[in-house]
This record gives structure tokens, sequence and C-alpha cells, in this order.
């Protein structure tokens, strides 16, 4: 980390918020059950995937269900079962899914959902919204917002809730107050957000809690990952890092989580490198204990946080 910048302190994004006020899981943070995102996991079959999964701990999975993805949008009727019963067997669940749905009258989406939905999942991350910067921020808005208002209809026709990611960039949600901005006159709860504090932090900087704030009668899922920004070869740039070690002020976000009842299945994403060597180079045995090992370490201090303690 040395040589690739210094973060700043997390201290520095605190706000006014007192990391010792927070309370236990059991008397304030609610979470609902931790998934490990099996995008991370891919290169194992659907049964070593569940097996390991629940072997680093997991409390159930969150399975993309996308082109390139675990399971295969064309293939959804078919895989979509196999992979659930995998992970049901392992112990875990499949509260939610990760899809590249954006459009109620694609032809997959319907298929999608209603597969999901018979086996029990009660979530999906859709894709992002793009903006027509052509016709201008505001109109964009209120073009995905019929959108919304479609796959809401469809999301209770099956029974789902779509959770749309806050993600940084320039899509909708990276600001976060855009997407507040899309559901606040919403007729059904059947679409919210699934808020990723990282990105959160990424956009927001020392914003984040207000803009959590606002959004958090949306929010349905979460996701937990972190970051920092350093220079690389002179240049700055997001550096991603295990849980605990870049610039989100984890102390202070589930205090704020807790003190707004938020609550809802989280997914955690590992988005630093996982292994010693480009994995193109690597057997699957030399790719899992490593990838385990990170997951563990990860997984562990998400416990700690949750439970109130300090990190390690």
């Amino acid at each position: 980390m040395a040589a690739l910048g210094v973060a700043l302190p997390a201290s520095a994004f605190a706000g006014n918020f007192k990391t010792d006020a927070y309370l236990t899981a059991g008397e304030r943070v609610k979470m609902g059950p931790v998934c490990v995102f099996s995008k991370h996991l891919q290169f194992l079959d659907y049964e070593e995937m569940a097996d390991t999964a629940a072997e680093i701990g997991f409390d159930g999975v969150d399975i993309p269900v996308r082109p390139q993805g675990h399971v295969l949008p064309e293939n959804v009727e078919r895989d979509l079962p196999i992979a659930i019963q995998a992970v049901e067997r392992a112990g875990l669940s499949v509260p939610m899914i990760t899809t590249a749905i954006s459009d109620a009258d694609d032809e997959k989406t319907a298929a999608i959902l209603e597969t999901a939905a018979a086996l029990g999942v009660k979530y999906y991350r859709p894709y992002w919204f793009a903006y027509d910067f052509d016709k201008g921020v505001i109109p964009s808005l209120d073009m995905w917002r019929k959108r919304v208002e479609k796959l809401s209809e469809l999301n209770e026709k099956f029974g789902m809730e779509a959770s749309y990611q806050n993600h940084a960039g320039t899509h909708i949600g990276a600001a976060v107050w855009d997407s507040w901005y899309m559901l606040k006159d919403r007729k059904s709860p059947a679409f919210g957000i699934q808020f990723d504090i990282r990105h959160a932090v990424v956009e927001g900087g020392r914003g984040w809690p207000v803009t959590l704030q606002l959004i958090a009668p949306f929010i349905n899922t979460l996701v937990i990952k972190d970051f920092y920004w350093g220079k690389v070869d002179g240049e700055w740039q997001l550096v991603n890092v295990p849980v605990g070690e870049g610039m989100v002020d984890f102390d202070s976000y589930f205090k704020l989580i807790g003190d707004l009842g938020v609550s809802g299945p989280v997914s955690m994403h590992f988005e630093y490198p996982m292994t010693d060597k480009p994995e193109e180079t690597m057997s699957k045995d030399e790719i899992k204990p490593q990838v385990m090992r990170k997951m563990k370490k990860d997984l562990d201090q998400l416990r700690l946080y949750l439970k109130g303690v300090k990190r390690s």
C-alpha cells in the first residue's frame, strides 16, 4: 500500500458520528443473510461453489444471472434451479441474484424473474441505467422513471423486488440523489436500492451520510467492499482493498445504518486482487485456497463490525 500512495484516514470521512455509540447487531444493526457474490467463485462449478461458500462461513450466495455470469440468461430455466439446489444442499440461501435486466419488455426478463421467484429468490439487481446527455439529466431520469414503473409491475406479478445499485461513474445512481429522484414518487415498493457504501464514498466523499439518509427508505439490499485513492504510476486511481483497510468508515456507516433502521441481505464483493499472480496462469487448486483465505478475512472483519467491535 505504501508504494501505491497513502490513504487518508477513515476518520476524515466520519462526519459527526461517534464510532463508539452504536450497539450490537442484535440490538440495533439487523442485517439479513451475508452472501458472497459468486462472480468471484466462477472458477468453480455450482456444487463446489456452494460448498466453498459454506466452508468460508457465508449465509448465502448472490448468483450472477447475466451474460458471462455463473448462470447464463438463455439457460436460466435449466441452470438456476441446479445452482440454487446446490446452494441449499450446502445449508445456505439465495435471497438475491444479479442480472442485466433493464427493460420489462426484453424477452429474457420475464423468464429470469419467473424462474427466480419460483425458487424463492426475493431480490434482483438490474443493470445500470444510462443518461441520455443529449436530452439532459432530468429528462433522462423522467424517461427511466417510466421504465421503472413497468419493471415494478412485472416485479409485482412475480413477487420480486428490484434492487438498483449506486455504482460509481456516470450512470444513474452514482450521485445517489438521482436514484431518489427516480423513485421518490414510485407507486410500488417492488423497485428499491442496493446501497453500496464503497461507491457512495467514492462519489460522495464526506457527504455520503447525507445521501444515505436521503435514500434509506428505498434500500432493500446492501453491498460491502472497500477502497482508497492512491497514486499508481504517478496517477490518482481507485485502489480496491480488503474490508477495513480503506477509506470507508464502517464504524460510522453501521451506526447510521442502525439509526435509520436499514436492513436486508448483504452481498460481499471482492474487487481487489485475490491471488498472488494472474488467475489465468493458475490451476483451480492453486486459486481456491488463496481466494478462500481472503474472503474469510473480509467476512470475519464484517462480522466484527456488525457486532460493534473495533477493527482488528
